[in-house]
């Protein structure tokens, strides 16, 4: 087919409102019933919401105020990092019984590259669905998948029959499903993009297609060369399994605001020990601090600085973070902070991956 050099088989596994489900899955009680995961109605921000919820408006990213405004009956649930990753790890292992090519994007999605796996299964599609029985015969949860010739094309078709199902697209559909696709649903185009490309005429897939790569260079500079690919079906990055960590972080939201720089560098003394604790335990080291400051109107601000050599310990990490917190005022109250470390000592391994052309 015109415009693919590498045909791959790639399975793109999503896990349905993970952080709700586990909730859901280990307390009978919530079963059925709305549930946010963080926030509260006073205060704090929603990380999930099961299905139930997202009927009514609820979904990461919004305060738990509005969350309740939107669903009176919302139920909301602290989260439990340790639970979620516990589980996590259990649907990993099963990826790692079909291929060694998993790239995890974050604790409940993943790709997976099975062009040649260890069951010898020539049929992406077939795996995904017994992948996706595995898991909820051994974890108790559903997830969605996508399958196709690239990880752009997979991801996509993985939200295409949320929440337990599956979509393939065939090497020789890809074309045709990229031109019928709705131009928010290209990941990588957010909403910004999507309402520049909705004046530029551009509302589906088709009319991007139609656009020259010069005209989407001239609107949307380096991106426009990603556009001009993917709608193509274009999209040559491998599965890596050994993703790269580009920074490690650690915040908390308080319950009450936070008006002084004094009692701000005492709540940024437990921050930093956990950031050490989680580099410690990836050995872990970086020489850029990044400060990050939420401000009760809920801007963000950050402040970095970058050293001349690695740090992991809390001692000079907080050093340095309390010479960004007295950088300048203060603009209002404070309702999180952050500490996070980029600019890491970590490596990329990189892999040979043979090429293959196959039948789905």
């Amino acid at each position: 087919m015109q415009g693919f050099i590498p045909v791959r088989k790639i399975i793109h596994v999503d896990m349905d409102a993970f952080y709700a489900s586990v909730e859901q899955l280990d307390n009978p009680l919530l079963r059925g019933k709305p549930i946010a995961v963080g926030g509260s109605e006073n205060r704090g921000v929603v990380a999930a919401a099961s299905y139930e919820a997202r009927k009514f408006g609820v979904r990461s990213a919004i305060s738990g105020v509005m969350a309740k405004k939107n669903c009176p009956e919302l139920i909301f649930v602290t989260p439990r990092f340790d639970r979620y990753k516990e589980i996590s790890r259990k649907i990993h292992k099963i990826f790692y019984e079909y291929t060694d090519l998993v790239e995890p994007l974050s604790l409940d999605e993943a790709y997976l590259d099975v062009t040649t796996n260890k069951k010898g299964n020539p049929s992406a599609t077939l795996l995904a669905q017994e992948i996706r029985q595995r898991i909820f015969n051994e974890v108790g949860l559903t997830a969605s998948a996508g399958i196709s010739v690239n990880k752009f094309v997979a991801k996509i078709a993985s939200d295409y029959n949320k929440p337990d199902g599956q979509k393939t697209v065939d090497p020789n559909e890809v074309i045709a499903f990229l031109e019928e696709l709705a131009i928010h649903k290209f990941h990588g185009v957010g909403k910004v993009t999507t309402e520049k490309m909705y004046q530029l005429g551009i509302f589906t897939g088709v009319e991007l297609k139609s656009k020259s790569l010069e005209f989407l260079e001239r609107h949307f500079g380096k991106s426009g060369h990603f556009y001009y690919n993917v709608v193509r079906g274009i999209h040559n990055s491998e599965v890596k399994s050994n993703r790269i960590t580009k920074s490690v972080a650690a915040e908390h939201t308080f319950d009450v605001n936070l008006s002084s720089e004094i009692f701000m560098m005492e709540q940024l003394d437990p921050i930093a020990s956990a950031l050490e604790r989680r580099l410690k335990k990836q050995t872990i080291a970086g020489k850029t601090i990044t400060l990050k400051i939420k401000y009760s109107d809920f801007t963000q601000q950050t402040r970095s600085k970058t050293l001349p050599y690695f740090i992991s310990g809390k001692g000079l990490i907080l050093e340095v973070v309390k010479e960004l917190l007295y950088q300048e005022r203060m603009k209002d109250s404070v309702r999180l902070l952050g500490i996070s470390l980029s600019n890491l000592n970590t490596e990329e391994k990189k892999f040979v991956v043979v090429q293959l052309k196959f039948d789905f």
